[in-house]
Parts: structure tokens; sequence; C-alpha cells
């Protein structure tokens, strides 16, 4: 996905961008970028890959060239960011957390009106070049990010540092969060509000879908008033949000241990204890063992020394054995134990049978998982919240395939809980997995646990419900 943090300040920003970027790394693995603007020195910028490295280590040894009291940093699993642009608008650094599903299409469009496009060097369309030129084509930047708003098939929210301060913009659905904080002689915006605390700043305001707002030292003005209806992503509170962070005043930690806690009451298997799949799944197995009246033990932990967080190589095979390497079972707690494990969700499989082959080894008596939102049947198209390149990297899909002949057939069937499909399809993810149980959570207790109605939370990946067309996203 991405995440992104920029701060405008009385004083030098670089150490509150450097480490506010940072708590981004979560959300992103590929690269990494800073930029930041001085009165009289101008932009400076610096992009690095993050894929064998961490945002840290890359950064450190050039903070001093960073000068000046504003700044956007970016966390990016896409394209290389911050762009530095120069326009009738002025000039402006830009950094964005998107997905363009109509890219290429765009791409024409702004060619055919003479624009220029640069390349990657693997020949790929910058999705965030190309948001930028539609930002330029606005007689000021407010109807600029307003043309990104009506032309973007997907999602996209943004920071813009300009000569003016910092202008935040959140998606016009509001698929991804913008949260600003403040403190004294200092405004914020991020996409984690786990970035705020350690720096000093308080939760100030979380945009609304559409809400432009520009930030300088002293002060916030809102430059376009949010659209009443909301889309917001529930995949950050299943699985890309940090546990400390809050999304629409709605904590992480706290939807996770609800939602554990709801299937630990409703489940009758009995287990000896119940454990999460780091980092994840720790928060609703912690609510897991409350609601079944179980301990919480931790059978499986995470080698945080060299795995603080999953690198993306560059083979499948070679990110099977990274995902192997740095989870390590505990045989002293699993043996002859019959345990739940909780984690945040099934895409491929792949990961999840090597693990349970691991912590057979390692001594468990039974496997029983239980999984934090229901089974995933319909690819994204909003948020890049899976690399996967076609719904039939789903597990789901691949069944569906071959129970009926077609994997796009009886899909809402498949996808509506304890239906015979379902059951079928379950049942089979469990016996390929080699699980002694397998369980996902309803949809109605992952909305429940969240908090927000069903109709402000996207979730398409469950049950499809999302198919707006840009003839109704034009109606916000």
């Amino acid at each position: 996905m991405g995440g992104f943090f920029g701060t405008v300040s009385t004083q030098k920003c670089v150490t509150d961008l450097f480490y506010g970027t940072d708590y981004n790394s979560h959300l992103g693995t590929r690269r990494g970028g800073m930029a930041t603007y001085h009165e009289e020195k101008g932009f400076f910028r610096s992009i690095h890959t993050l894929e064998n490295s961490y945002f840290r280590t890359r950064f450190e040894s050039e903070l001093d060239k960073f000068v000046g009291n504003s700044g956007i940093g970016i966390i990016s699993d896409t394209d290389a960011q911050p762009l530095l642009m120069n326009s009738h608008l002025g000039r402006f650094a830009i950094v964005t957390v998107a997905k363009v599903n109509n890219l290429e299409e765009l791409a024409e469009k702004l060619l055919s009106e003479g624009m220029h496009l640069s390349e990657f060097s693997s020949g790929k369309i910058n999705p965030t070049e190309l948001i930028g030129l539609l930002i330029i084509k606005g007689k000021d930047f407010v109807e600029g990010i307003e043309n990104v708003f009506r032309e973007v098939k997907g999602s996209c929210s943004l920071l813009l540092l300009t000569e003016d301060g910092i202008i935040a913009a959140r998606d016009t659905w509001g698929r991804t969060p913008i949260v600003i904080g403040k403190k004294e002689g200092a405004y914020a915006a991020t996409s984690e509000s786990t970035a705020f605390p350690n720096l000093g700043y308080e939760t100030e305001k979380f945009l609304g879908p559409g809400e432009i707002v520009r930030l300088r030292a002293e002060s916030m003005e809102q430059l376009r008033k949010p659209n009443k209806k909301m889309q917001i992503c529930s995949f950050l509170w299943v699985y890309y949000g940090f546990p400390t962070s809050c999304y629409e005043g709605i904590n992480t930690e706290d939807v996770r241990n609800a939602c554990g806690r709801a299937m630990g009451k409703e489940d009758e298997t009995e287990v000896d204890c119940s454990c999460g799949i780091p980092d994840s799944g720790v928060g609703m197995a912690l609510g897991y063992a409350e609601g079944h009246g179980v301990p919480y033990q931790r059978a499986i932990s995470k080698y945080t020394p060299t795995w603080p967080r999953s690198f993306t190589p560059a083979n499948q095979e070679m990110r099977n054995l990274v995902a192997k390497m740095k989870l390590i079972p505990n045989k002293d707690v699993l043996k002859g134990k019959r345990c739940v494990f909780c984690d945040d969700s099934i895409v491929r499989g792949t990961q999840l049978r090597d693990n349970t082959e691991d912590l057979y080894r390692g001594g468990a008596k039974e496997v029983h998982m239980r999984i934090a939102c229901p089974p995933l049947v319909y690819g994204c198209r909003f948020v890049n919240f899976t690399s996967s390149k076609s719904d039939m990297e789903l597990f789901t899909r691949r069944l569906i395939g071959e129970f009926e002949g077609d994997p796009n057939k009886n899909l809402e069937a498949y996808a509506t809980t304890d239906s015979p499909e379902y059951k079928r399809m379950v049942d089979e993810m469990a016996k390929r997995l080699h699980l002694t149980s397998l369980k996902f959570s309803k949809l109605e207790t992952l909305v429940e646990s969240i908090g927000l109605p069903k109709c402000q939370i996207c979730t398409h990946c469950f049950d499809g419900s999302s198919q707006f067309t840009l003839e109704e996203e034009n109606e916000q």
C-alpha cells in the first residue's frame, strides 16, 4: 500500500520528517523518499530502494542535506517518490498513496494534450507523475486535485510540499486515511497516527473523504469540504494498521481484540491455548483467548533482530523463504497442545501451509486456524492491499475455478457465510492447508468490531460490494 508523513514547522523539520516517515515503514517495502523546502536553498529530494534494507539506514547518512522548515516523506510499495515539479502553480513536491486502474487511458489522454511523461527504467508509467500532471492542469491546487478525484479510477490520497506550506488531500471516497497532528509551532499530516506520540504531536483531525487542507506552521486552512459518503478500507484494521494507530478515531488493536473476542465466544472448539501469528494476528488472539476462556501463549514468535518486517525479494521462491525464516515455533509450548492460531487473512495460502507443517513438526497435537476477516473472494480494486496481479492468485478463486469450472461463477454464493458453497470452500481450504479446523470471521462481526456503519466501510474483497463506476464517483 504505502504511507506518508509531512510536517511544516517554525523550526528545522528534518528530525520530525525522518522519524515520522519511518513510522510508516510497515505500510510498504519497496521505496522510500523525502523532500524538504528551504526559502533560500529551494527543494532537496532523495529516494532509495528499501527492498534489501530499511528506511532509517538508507537516509541517516544524508540527513544534513535536508534543510528547511517543511518537508514530506513516503514509504511506497509502487513508484519512486517524491517527485519535484515546476508549473504555473509554482514549484512543489508530491507524494501519493494511490491505485490508478486507468493509468494507460489517462496517460494517452495527457499525451494527446501535449503533456510529457517520463518512464521508469522498466518502461512503466509513474502514477505519481501522472497525478502531478493532472494537478497542474488546474487553475489552482484545489481545482487540480479535483481533476485527480474526477479522473482517477481507484483511489488517491496525497501530500504536496509547496512554497507556502503543505497541502493534504484525502482520497475522494476516503479509502485511505490522512490524520492531522499539531504541536507548538508545527503541524503534520500522515497516514498513521502512530507517527505522532513520540514526536510530541496530538491528533488534531481525521480528514474526511475528499477533504483538502493547507498546513502552515501555525495554522490549518480548509480548502475543500469533505464529501458525505465514505468507503474506508476495512483492511486497515484487519492487517495494515499498526496496533497503536487510529482511523476515524477507532483504534486498530481495539478492533482486533473485539473481533477475536467475538469469535472466541462463539467458537465451541475445545483447545488448550490461543496464539497470534505475528504481528497482525496477536491482537485478535488475545481477544480470542479472553472470549474462549483459554490462556494466550506464544507458541510461535517472529525473529525481530533480522526479520522485523517482510522484505520483497525479486522472486517468489525467495519471498517464501523469507516468510518461513522469520517465524520460529516454540516446541516446548506446542508439545501435545491443541492450539488455535489467529491470523489476519489468507491470500494465496502458500505461507500458511508451510507454517502449519512447522507447527506439527514442533509437536502440536492439533492446529486450528481462526482468520480475522471473511474469505477473500474478490481482488482489491482500490488500495493495492495485495500484490496479486490477478484474482486467480487468491486461494478462494482457484478453488471456485475447480468446483465450478469457471473462477468467476457463483461468487456471491461462495461469499455468503454458511451457504453450502461457502462451507465446501472453507472445508477444502482446511484440508489443503492440513488444518484441524478453519474458521473465518463473519462480515457482520468485522463490521461490528470496527464500529462504523457498513455503508462507510469498503468490504469489496469479501463481498464485492464496492462496484463504483466513474459516473457514480462523480456524484460526490
